[in-house]
C-alpha cells in the first residue's frame, strides 16, 4: 500500500543528520527521496566511524533508508543543468547548507521559484538565517551548549550533552511540519514556499518547562542528573540489584505509591508536590531504603500492579531485543546490496489499516544515476 505522501518528488541537497533525517522521514511516508551528493565522497556521514561494517558507516545508515542516491558536481555547469531539471519535476526541495551557499551555486529562492512556482523549499541551517550570528556553522554539540540543553542535562554541575543528536532530530522534525503544512497550503494557493528552520530555533523550542522557569519566574535551570526539578518522587532509583525509573507525577499516583515503600502519604514533609521537591533527598533516602529489600523484576511488577509508572533502564541491545520494540515495527529489515539483510531502527509512524511496508536500505553513492536520469529525460521529452 502506498504511503500518504506517494507521487511527492523530494530533492533532498543536504548531508550530515537535521536534512537527512528530515527527508528520511518524508521517504517513510511515501514520498519519492532523490538525495544529490557530491562524486567521489558523498554525504560526509559516509565516512563517519568507527564502527562500519565492509566499510559502510553505520552512522550513514542511520539515516538515508527509502531513499536514491546520484552524484552531481554543482559547481560544475552540467551539474547545475541536472538540479534545475530535479527542481522543474520536483516537490519539495531540502537543503542544510550555510547561508549563501545555494545563492551563489546559482540557485537562490527566486531562481528555484522561477523554475517551479509550486516548490516547496526547507532550508535548515545551525543558527538561523538572518541575525547577528545567522551564518555560523553549527553542529549538533555546538548547538546543545550554545542553546542551553547542556546546562540543564548531566550530574550537578557537570554540563553534559544529549546521548542522541537531538538538535539535529529536533530540527528535522520542525522541517517534516513546516514541509507538510506548505504542502497542503500548496493546495489551495497553487504555490510553493519557503519553510526555515535552525538546530538552535529547534532546541530553544523544546525548552517547555526549563525555559518558562526563566522567561517568567526569574528562575536559572541548572542540572538535577536524573531528578526532575519539579516533580519528586520522579527519577532513578536503587533497589538490590540494580536501578529503576519511576515516575510519580500526581497525587492519585502518590497515594498509591507511598505504602509500597513504607511511607504514609499524608506525611507533612510529603503531603504534595512541592512538599517532596522539598525534601527531595530525604524523600529519596526513604525510598531507597524500602527498594533495597527485592530486585528490579519484583518492584516493577509491584509498580505494575498498583498503577505506578515505572521501568527498567535498558542498554540499546536491549531495547532492540525487546518483544514491545519490535512489535511496534520499530525494528525493520532490508537488503542492502553489500551487507546483505540487515536491521535497522524503523519509522515511528504507523498508519491504521495500511500493511507493513518494504523498506529499501540507504542507497549507495550515486546507485540510482541512471535510474533518476531515465526518469528525468522521461518527464522532458
Amino acid at each position: 500500500m502506498p504511503g500518504p505522501l506517494e507521487g511527492v518528488v523530494v530533492i533532498d541537497l543536504s548531508r550530515v543528520v537535521a536534512g537527512p533525517q528530515a527527508t528520511m522521514a518524508l521517504a517513510d511516508l511515501g514520498a519519492r527521496v532523490i538525495k544529490v551528493e557530491q562524486p567521489g565522497t558523498g554525504d560526509e556521514t559516509r565516512g563517519w566511524g568507527p564502527p562500519f561494517v565492509d566499510e559502510v558507516s553505520t552512522y550513514y545508515l542511520s539515516c538515508n533508508r527509502n531513499k536514491e542516491s546520484i552524484t552531481l558536481d554543482l559547481k560544475s555547469d552540467e551539474g547545475r543543468a541536472t538540479l534545475e531539471r530535479l527542481v522543474r519535476h520536483g516537490d519539495v526541495l531540502v537543503e542544510n547548507f550555510r547561508t549563501g551557499v545555494l545563492d551563489r551555486l546559482g540557485f537562490p529562492v527566486e531562481r528555484l521559484h522561477e523554475v517551479n512556482p509550486r516548490l516547496v523549499v526547507l532550508s535548515i541551517t545551525g543558527f538561523g538565517h538572518d541575525g547577528p550570528e545567522g551564518g555560523r556553522p553549527g553542529y549538533d554539540a555546538i548547538v546543545q551548549g550554545e542553546a542551553g540543553i547542556m546546562s540543564v542535562t548531566g550530574p550537578p554541575g557537570t554540563p553534559s550533552k544529549v546521548g542522541l543528536s537531538i538538535a539535529d532530530i529536533l530540527a528535522a522534525g520542525n522541517g517534516v511540519a513546516g514541509v507538510l503544512a506548505a504542502l497542503y497550503e500548496r493546495t489551495r494557493t497553487g504555490k510553493g514556499t519557503v519553510v526555515r528552520t535552525s538546530l538552535l530555533a529547534s532546541v530553544v523550542g523544546a525548552h517547555m518547562f526549563q525555559g518558562t522557569r526563566w522567561t517568567v519566574a526569574k528562575d536559572v535551570p541548572e542540572s538535577v542528573g536524573n531528578d526532575h526539578p519539579s516533580i519528586a518522587p520522579y527519577g532513578t532509583f536503587r533497589c538490590a540489584d540494580g536501578d529503576i525509573q519511576i515516575g510519580v507525577a500526581n497525587q492519585n499516583l502518590w497515594r498509591r505509591f507511598a505504602p509500597l515503600v513504607g511511607l504514609d502519604p499524608g506525611q507533612a514533609e510529603y503531603a504534595t508536590i512541592p512538599d517532596r521537591s522539598a525534601h527531595r533527598a530525604r524523600l529519596t533516602a526513604d525510598i531507597e531504603r524500602a527498594l533495597a529489600g527485592e530486585g528490579r523484576d519484583v518492584w516493577l511488577a509491584r509498580l505494575g500492579e498498583a498503577g505506578v509508572p515505572a521501568g527498567a533502564i535498558r542498554s540499546i541491545d536491549e531495547v532492540y531485543e525487546w518483544e514491545q520494540t519490535r512489535s511496534q515495527g520499530l525494528v525493520i529489515e532490508v537488503d542492502h546490496p553489500v551487507l546483505g539483510t540487515i536491521e535497522l531502527p524503523g519509522p515511528p509512524l504507523r498508519f491504521d489499516g495500511a500493511p507493513p511496508r518494504e523498506h529499501a536500505a540507504p542507497p549507495l553513492l550515486g546507485e540510482h544515476n541512471d535510474t533518476v536520469m531515465a526518469w528525468l529525460d522521461e518527464r522532458d521529452a
